[in-house]
């Protein structure tokens, strides 16, 4: 994509600004931050906007994922990679740890992770002793994230309550908590996802591979393709077929879907999302699908 326009450049300079300012506004107010990071594209563009707010020093905070267990393989060798050549701090929290002590319980092998990370990511932030958790959820990804303030206030159990979350007039911050509380706080909230496209084209970001277009073996599940694997079992009449997809969003691969493209680089992806209608979400996250309320529910519990 060609960056000949001045203003589109200065809009995304301006959302760089709000977000360097909101992460040194945390290590400022509070004692003991940490950075969710899932190795997808809106983490990836984070954890830029981070390395960028506290340069020429180290982040002043680790860096932890939540892994499900149920990961596409070309994500975790991007995370491993990625984070060591930078030489931050990695704190990996397992799901299936919290299964194998009790902590949580497995429906059954193939079913979806993704109500199962809320205790551990909770586990993991009461062990690690996290005041506030950044992360990279935007507000115009679904209904209830649209809900969220910046600083995202959580209770003592980690827990979110939509009337109780602060006011932030002037893009003043409230910061403060009591011991136990938590505050996550969401730089990218004023960002869309063609904006988080755009700066991945400006700075010229790395991606995992499956955000672009490649042969992939795939079974169609309820208007959705799910990416064949050893943790997903083809129900009755399913049958495996490689197609040409790539995927707008990562997650466990159980229940996130692939879209058709042809769109193999940055520019090619950036055409395809201008002309989208239905957000990432929307379109290739089955459990979201479900219910409206599906993600504001796991938000109450502790879902980031």
């Amino acid at each position: 994509m060609s960056f000949r326009d001045g203003a589109r450049i200065d809009e995304l300079r301006v959302l760089e600004a709000e977000a360097v300012h909101i992460f040194r506004e945390v290590v400022a107010e509070l004692e003991r931050p940490v950075l969710l990071f899932s190795a997808g594209k809106d983490s990836i563009v984070l954890l830029r906007l981070a390395e960028k707010a506290f340069r020429p020093v180290d982040l002043p905070f680790p860096v932890l994922h939540v892994d499900t267990g149920h990961n596409f393989p070309e994500v975790l060798e991007f995370r491993d990679r990625r984070l060591a050549e930078a030489g931050h701090e990695l704190i990996v929290a397992s799901v299936q740890a919290s299964i194998d002590q009790g902590r949580v319980q497995e429906d059954h092998p193939y079913a979806s992770r993704n109500r199962l990370q809320t205790r551990t990511l909770l586990d993991a932030l009461e062990a690690g002793q996290f005041d506030a958790a950044f992360g990279g959820a935007r507000r115009d990804e679904e209904r209830a994230r649209a809900k969220e303030r910046v600083f995202s206030f959580r209770d003592e159990f980690g827990q979110w309550e939509p009337r109780a979350q602060r006011p932030e007039p002037w893009a003043l911050y409230n910061g403060r908590i009591r011991r136990g509380e938590q505050i996550r706080v969401f730089p990218l909230s004023n960002w869309t996802e063609l904006d988080v496209w755009n700066y991945i084209a400006l700075e010229e970001l790395e991606l995992p591979s499956i955000y672009f277009a490649h042969e992939r073996d795939v079974l169609e599940r309820d208007g959705m393709l799910i990416a064949a694997s050893e943790y997903v079992a083809p129900q009755a009449g399913e049958i495996a077929q490689r197609l040409r997809v790539r995927y707008r969003t990562v997650g466990d691969l159980t229940v996130t879907g692939a879209v058709r493209s042809d769109a193999a680089n940055v520019a090619a992806v950036i055409e395809e999302v201008k002309v989208s209608e239905i957000s990432e979400r929307g379109e290739t996250r089955a459990d979201d699908r479900t219910s409206e309320a599906a993600m504001e529910d796991r938000k109450r519990e502790g879902y980031f």
